[in-house]
């Protein structure tokens, strides 16, 4: 059985710093993401604010769509976010 996922980017600020990651469970990650839960990237740069998500039915398919990304120039990646939340508005209460 395929388990589904999610690529998601959260943000310090309005253009300010991103992070990419994928998960099979967006409402619990990103909320370890908002409350420094877990050491790494996003409590060092204070990427608090979930920005933009996309769903996936298989969790590989998230992963791959994820390194893609990654890949990608800042410039790309800020389109994508502003394609889905022109004002970078943070998106956590509309996934809780």
């Amino acid at each position: 059985m395929e388990k589904s996922g999610f690529v998601y980017i959260m943000a310090s600020t309005r253009n300010g710093t991103i992070y990419i990651g994928v998960t099979s469970d967006l409402q619990r990650r990103v909320w370890e993401h908002r409350t420094d839960a877990l050491p790494g990237f996003t409590r060092k740069y204070r990427c608090h604010m979930l920005v933009w998500y996309e769903a996936h039915d298989d969790i590989q398919e998230a992963r791959q769509r994820e390194l893609r990304m990654k890949e990608w120039r800042r410039a790309w990646k800020v389109r994508e976010i502003e394609g889905m939340n022109p004002d970078w508005a943070d998106l956590y209460d509309s996934i809780v």
